[in-house]
């Protein structure tokens, strides 16, 4: 038994941030949330490239190259070069790509792989992380910029990303079969 099940509606979280930023304009993407804030870009890319850090770089899965963040455990992203905004369609392929590593993870970690042990060397020493508790961080990291960038976008009279939308009895179905 792979752990997909017990994670089923995540897939909606980077559905609904493509859908917000997929369309936006450079402009929409250069607002902050303060004068010393990231822009929305830039938060968007720190989200994605979260996942390959955590995921390719940490953990060792394979999937790196296939996304804009082929060196992972630089711990540098887009969101440290804010000379070079990226737009829609760049956040919208980063956001795909590392959704597939997620992906990968969920359809062949099982349950019994979840508490394996993992060590991460900071500055500050070594860490140790299981693979449950680096989706855990993925999932509420994503949720916690999901709920970032909605409350820039609200301030600014913009759609706001909305992760938990009204379901309908055939969407309810739809997931309790892919369940």
């Amino acid at each position: 038994m792979v752990i997909r099940p017990f994670y089923a509606g995540w897939d909606r979280y980077n559905q609904a941030i493509i859908d917000v930023f997929g369309t936006m304009s450079p402009e929409q993407l250069a607002i902050k949330p303060a004068a010393d804030g990231w822009p929305i870009w830039a938060t968007v890319g720190h989200t994605a490239g979260g996942r390959v850090y955590w995921l390719c770089g940490v953990l060792g899965e394979p999937g790196a190259e296939t996304t804009p963040f082929v060196d992972p455990l630089t711990g540098l992203g887009w969101e440290d070069d804010l000379d070079t905004p990226r737009g829609a369609t760049e956040l919208v392929g980063a956001l795909e790509s590392s959704w597939r590593i997620i992906e990968g993870c969920l359809d062949r970690w099982t349950p019994a792989m979840l508490e394996e042990t993992f060590v991460r060397e900071v500055a500050s020493g070594r860490q140790l992380h299981t693979r449950q508790s680096v989706l855990m961080r993925l999932l509420s990291h994503d949720a916690y910029h999901c709920g970032e960038l909605s409350q820039t976008l609200g301030i600014h009279g913009l759609p706001q990303i909305d992760l938990w939308p009204p379901q309908s009895v055939e969407d309810t179905n739809r997931l309790r079969n892919d369940v």
